[in-house]
């Protein structure tokens, strides 16, 4: 798994470094486009720091949708799983006393 990863990692970190080091030229970005607040905020940075930015922007907003999307599955999950431990509970307790309630003897296997 580990040998896999890496043949999967280790290309798309040298492409990332590549693009990385291609673009080291400073780019204006402007953070007030209709210009709302007078002249605006204009900052001087990388083009690959924007498209690193925006990348992490997109996992991160990608994951939290996928999270909330999923949240009824693991309801469903958690329900189930509460019912197993009722039962399992409910099983060990009819195996000591069975389903009269009195207790049952104890009865040995060995002939």
């Amino acid at each position: 798994m580990a040998v896999l990863k890496a043949l999967i990692l280790i290309p798309i970190v040298a492409i990332a470094v590549l693009f990385a080091v291609s673009n080291r030229t400073p780019v204006i970005v402007e953070l007030d486009p209709l210009n709302l607040f007078g002249e605006g905020l204009p900052l001087s940075i990388p083009l690959f720091v924007i498209v690193f930015v925006a990348v992490a922007v997109g996992v991160v907003i990608g994951g939290c949708a996928v999270w909330l999307a999923q949240g009824r599955y693991r309801k469903a999950a958690r329900t189930a799983a509460r019912e197993a431990a009722r039962n399992r509970a409910e099983v060990e307790r009819l195996r000591t006393t069975g389903p009269t309630g009195q207790t049952l003897p104890v009865v040995s296997s060995i002939r």
